[in-house]
């Protein structure tokens, strides 16, 4: 299980992503479309078109770690920037979100995560 933590960096790609791609991929689609590096030990967070599925992407030091979510019923309803397609002709910093720790465990959840005020049980190490 990945487990999010208050210090970590927590990214979401606003865009659909393709379901098929694997590992290496989708660290591809991060450092192309993104601009981020998948090394970094940041968590990226993305959705499928459907928004049925997402998938968690991280590195922890010594190799990638991704994570299926599917759902059986429903479908994400609150994906942050959701509603346009590819993502291609926007800029970068619209194809990205950066969130907190609660934030991504209430999306994870099906929750909408701008809503979510950080309790102190989540505040950040300084």
């Amino acid at each position: 299980m990945i487990q999010f933590t208050p210090h970590m960096r927590i990214l979401v790609a606003t865009s659909a992503l393709d379901m098929r791609k694997g590992i290496d991929g989708i660290a591809a689609h991060c450092r192309l479309i993104l601009g981020e590096n998948p090394m970094s030990g940041v968590i990226f967070l993305f959705i499928s078109r459907s928004r049925k599925h997402l998938r968690v992407l991280t590195y922890d030091g010594q190799g990638f770690w991704l994570a299926t979510k599917r759902l059986s019923v429903g479908r994400f309803p609150h994906w942050p920037g959701a509603g346009g397609a590819g993502g291609e002709s926007l800029p970068v910093q619209s194809l990205i979100q950066e969130l907190q720790a609660c934030q991504a465990q209430v999306l994870l959840q099906g929750g909408d995560p701008l809503q979510v005020r950080a309790l102190s049980a989540w505040k950040k190490i300084a």
